[in-house]
């Protein structure tokens, strides 16, 4: 079981996306506003971060980039799930630090294995930084 936040404005979405892993196992804590997520976040410091893209108060794109150059969450994965279809976003996205960037409309299914992915990606670093 992983600790997730998934950082998401819309309200269906989030529920959505909460029953898809809380079924999957996980424990899901839904955000809609940017400000308050990253203070959630470098507070919580869970296993996975999921953001959208546009968010209230704070863009998902600023909420990577903050995470990314803290000390206490740079390791942590973080997937991008948005309706955002451009490929340049996505390659934004990955370039600036995301782990995977997985667009709306998706399957349940490619949503778990995508966690599933980005889980085991941190435990193996975590591992290496042991050794």
């Amino acid at each position: 079981m992983a600790r997730i936040i998934y950082v998401e404005d819309d309200e269906l979405a989030g529920e959505l996306v909460k029953e898809v892993l809380t079924e999957a196992g996980h424990l899901v804590g839904v955000i809609q506003h940017g400000t308050l997520a990253l203070d959630t976040i470098a507070f919580k410091r869970p296993d996975l971060v999921i953001l959208d893209r546009s968010l209230p108060g704070m863009q998902g794109m600023e909420i990577l980039t903050r995470l990314r150059q803290n000390a206490g969450t740079y390791l942590t994965p973080i997937l991008m799930l948005t309706g955002k279809r451009d490929t340049g976003l996505i390659d934004e996205a990955l370039a600036a630090g995301a782990d995977d960037y997985l667009m709306k409309p998706f399957q349940a299914e490619d949503l778990v294995q995508r966690v599933t992915d980005a889980l085991m990606s941190k435990s193996f670093a975590a591992h290496r930084k042991i050794r």
